[in-house]
């Protein structure tokens, strides 16, 4: 299937308007600040490119997500004037469509971006803590001169929200050091997977912004990325977290960071459009399945 219409599973634009879609993929192609593998900027066009070869029905849910409505926005093109600009842009574009009831996917680009869509949305949204999955803890102050580096991501989400980590398996020993400080929420991926959900979601607020960096998965799956890390979480393992946080809290937005797709097979964007599409369905089950009103 070719996607014609260059948006999210090759929607119809005029059926799939704003107006008439809860949920607004937003494509971001930045990457200034990332240290390893490059590429970044090349994941929202690929996953939203890998997307039209999935079927809209989901076989786990009985039903097709995308019944809800899904708004493939114009993309935020970098502007040269530095992470922490482009952060401010992406705030501003998240807030005015959560202002209006829409529930934002942001398609990164790196990591860094999540802290401006966290921002946007505590403007609007009380009572706010952001999960976020990734391999490495992206607590550091700056990173080669950057505030707002990729390796700074879960440090400047703390500005505006409090934190949980899931999937964390790499941080300095300041970071170490920072967590403890802190008591901030951190669930290694060890050797066996995460099966203690329900002390994850206790860390959590009533609404939850859920941000995943790719490289949580494990290289085996996701290889597609800057900075890959050994012992990732496996697939249904992190579906399942997903949704019981979609149960039992309610998501009011996310992200999917930090594919490189030149840097893996052709899976890894599938994988990844395919984590984008379970998120949504998973933060729209309890809505009325014709959104498109």
């Amino acid at each position: 299937m070719s996607n014609a219409h260059n948006t999210f599973l090759a929607l119809d634009p005029a059926e799939h308007t704003l107006e008439r879609s809860r949920v607004v993929v937003l494509p971001v192609p930045y990457a200034e600040t990332v240290s390893y593998r490059p590429g970044a900027d090349a994941g929202p066009a690929a996953i939203i490119a890998a997307s039209a070869e999935m079927e809209d029905y989901d076989p786990e849910l009985g039903r097709e997500p995308c019944d809800v409505g899904i708004h493939t926005s114009t993309a935020i093109d970098p502007a040269g004037d530095g992470p922490e600009a482009m952060a401010g842009r992406v705030a501003d574009t998240v807030a005015a469509h959560v202002s209006i009831g829409r529930l934002v996917c942001v398609l990164g680009g790196e990591h860094s971006l999540t802290a401006g869509a966290v921002e946007g949305t505590a403007r609007y949204i009380d009572d706010l803590s952001v999960l976020i999955l990734d391999a490495q803890a992206d607590l550091r102050d700056e990173y080669q001169g950057w505030r707002y580096s990729h390796a700074c991501a879960a440090r400047r989400v703390l500005d505006h929200a409090p934190v949980t980590l899931v999937g964390v398996r790499s941080m300095t020993t300041g970071e170490a050091e920072f967590i403890d400080d802190l008591a901030i929420p951190c669930f290694e991926r060890g050797s066996a997977p995460l099966d203690d959900v329900d002390a994850v979601i206790a860390t959590l607020s009533p609404n939850v912004y859920v941000s995943v960096d790719l490289d949580a998965l494990d290289p085996s799956i996701m290889a597609a990325v800057g900075t890959p890390e050994p012992g990732g979480m496996g697939w249904w393992e992190t579906l399942r977290l997903l949704r019981a946080v979609a149960e039992r809290r309610r998501i009011v937005g996310f992200d999917v960071m930090e594919l490189a797709p030149a840097e893996g097979p052709e899976a890894c964007a599938y994988t990844a459009a395919k984590l984008a599409y379970k998120l949504m369905a998973y933060a729209t089950m309890h809505l009325p399945r014709s959104g498109r009103e």
